[in-house]
């Protein structure tokens, strides 16, 4: 019979379908998402079960509804659609680095590398005082919509600066300072705060902010508790709280050092000057 007809091909469809039903339940989970994601599948498998018993009235009315579900869902789930597409981009794609500048390395001039130093050797000063900030890194795009939420600065990333802006009389203190490349290019900027019910309840509006940003773009977003001095890190929708520095550095590296592979000779160690103790006496 023809429904035995299982194939390699078949084996395959079965898989992709699964696992893309997967990745989506892990970007929503935990969100309002969720609930209404659920309530769509239910009405989908009424519909299957209706048309399957050829109960025409009601299949035609839930056809009609499931016809236009397409829209609905790229309108009610943009954010999260959104997400999925660059986290697609991020696990299997960002490797190729498929871009203008990449096919035309030879003749155009590459953008400066992040100052991870500097970055570095703040959130280490601003642990030691208990100074809370939110550090974004951008991940490549320009952030320009969060950007203009802020003070525009354009200047050159050094740890002083940073440290002066979340000094807690600063007026800029409040909000996050994004960097793109080796800029501040504005600070108090204002994130997307996540709605995210898996993060812990001791976690305030900066911690959700900086989750917030990671799950609406690329970026990496650092944190410096205020409370407890500790250093939290956000990338990919996913959050890693209360890291050591070594952690941080690694991640920074790995991330806008090793990714470029510029600039920087393979025994030359740009960080041999950093304590990276930022609780010692």
């Amino acid at each position: 019979m023809e429904f035995l007809d299982f194939g390699i091909i078949d084996m395959i469809d079965i898989f992709l379908v699964a696992y893309i039903f997967y990745k989506l339940y892990m970007l929503i989970r935990g969100t309002v998402a969720i609930n209404i994601f659920f309530v769509i599948a239910i009405i989908y498998l009424i519909w299957l079960i209706v048309r399957a018993i050829n109960m025409q009235l009601l299949s035609t009315i839930l056809g009609q509804f499931i016809g236009v579900g397409v829209l609905a869902i790229v309108i009610v789930f943009q954010q999260e659609i959104r997400r999925f597409f660059l986290l697609l981009y991020s696990e299997y794609l960002a490797d190729f680095n498929f871009s203008i500048e990449n096919l035309f390395s030879r003749f155009i001039e590459r953008p400066p590398l992040v100052q991870v130093q500097e970055i570095t050797k703040a959130c280490i000063n601003m642990a030691k005082t208990k100074t809370g900030g939110t550090i974004v890194v951008s991940g490549g795009s320009k952030l320009s919509s969060y950007t203009n939420s802020g003070v525009k600065l354009l200047a050159e990333t050094s740890s002083d600066l940073i440290e002066s802006i979340f000094f807690k009389n600063s007026p800029l203190h409040d909000g996050a300072i994004i960097i793109v490349c080796d800029k501040i290019v504005a600070a108090s900027c204002i994130l997307p705060v996540s709605e995210d019910k898996d993060l812990p309840q001791n976690y305030g509006l900066r911690h959700r902010s900086a989750l917030g940003i990671s799950e609406a773009t690329n970026a990496l977003a650092i944190v410096i508790s205020e409370e407890t001095g500790s250093i939290s890190y956000f990338k990919n929708s996913k959050f890693y709280p209360n890291i050591s520095v070594k952690q941080l550095l690694r991640t920074l590296e790995k991330d806008y050092i090793e990714k470029y592979k510029i600039g920087i000779e393979k025994d030359e160690n740009p960080f041999i000057n950093i304590d990276l103790n930022p609780f010692k006496n």
